[in-house]
């Protein structure tokens, strides 16, 4: 049997913001790089990013961020830790998780029925290393991140692979089966919730993973008063309706305390 030539080890870049402990950057290299010699598609390159906040405010102030390209596709990480060193090991865990998601989404393209493995979904404990919001006082705060894009048009199914591959607390996507922009996030600690501009009670064709539909139609409003919901309601995002297009965006809390806005391109 001919045996395939084993993967070059990919570049692995590590940023540090902040004060680090002797070898941290090595130390997330290690982790990061046990990781790339297992996967069955090859890693062609990997950026991690520590940071160390200095606000005595912040119960976990150690951020470590991951961002894998794997032959083509991205997988990504994002976890908070009260030292560097665990926040690493956290993040090796759950990258690992992410990968595992993908392989799962490689299979399932390939027409087979990928096997539940020790990663597979299962998000009863992920929330518990979310990175927390910077305390920035909320007269300070801004929209200082603005993406606009064409919006994948997916199943829920695909909705989901991609925001566990990509460590998403939502995604905004087109449902193919609908035409709706919509927007798919974790639902309690098994499951999913889907919420779209115009609800459709049913979901178009047969969904694998636990889903539920908010029968609520997107509030249509224009990013003020979308931000005035976000802080009244203490929500980390407002799904909503442009008040000028109709499209679905939205409006989310930044780990630096300001705001996000995610909107379609026309």
């Amino acid at each position: 049997m001919k045996r395939s030539a084993p993967q070059q080890a990919p570049e692995i870049q590590v940023e540090t913001q902040g004060q680090m402990p002797p070898g941290a950057a090595e130390y997330a290299q290690e982790k990061v790089r046990a990781l790339t010699g297992r996967t069955r598609e090859p890693v062609l390159h990997a950026r991690v990013r520590l940071t160390r906040m200095a606000n005595p405010a912040m119960q976990r102030p150690a951020i470590a961020q991951a961002n894998l390209d794997v032959n083509g596709r991205p997988a990504r990480a994002h976890v908070a830790a009260t030292t560097v060193t665990e926040a690493v090991d956290l993040l090796q865990d759950r990258l690992a998780g992410r990968l595992g998601r993908l392989e799962q989404h490689w299979e399932a393209r390939r027409g087979r029925t990928p096997a539940p493995g020790p990663h597979g979904w299962r998000h009863g404990d992920e929330p518990a290393h979310r990175p927390g919001y910077f305390p920035r006082p909320e007269e300070e705060r801004q929209v200082v991140r603005h993406k606009s894009f064409s919006l994948a048009r997916e199943t829920p199914d695909e909705a989901a692979l991609e925001l566990e591959a990509m460590d998403y607390d939502f995604h905004l996507f087109t449902d193919i089966g609908t035409g709706e922009d919509s927007v798919l996030y974790r639902s309690g600690p098994t499951g999913y919730r889907l919420a779209q501009v115009h609800p459709h009670p049913h979901v178009d064709g047969p969904v694998a993973v636990p889903l539920t539909v908010s029968d609520l139609p997107a509030p249509r409003m224009n990013v003020a008063e979308a931000r005035q919901r976000l802080e009244l309601g203490g929500f980390p995002f407002v799904f909503f309706a442009d008040d000028a297009t109709g499209r679905g965006n939205v409006l989310y809390h930044r780990y630096d305390g300001h705001y996000g806005l995610i909107s379609p391109v026309e």
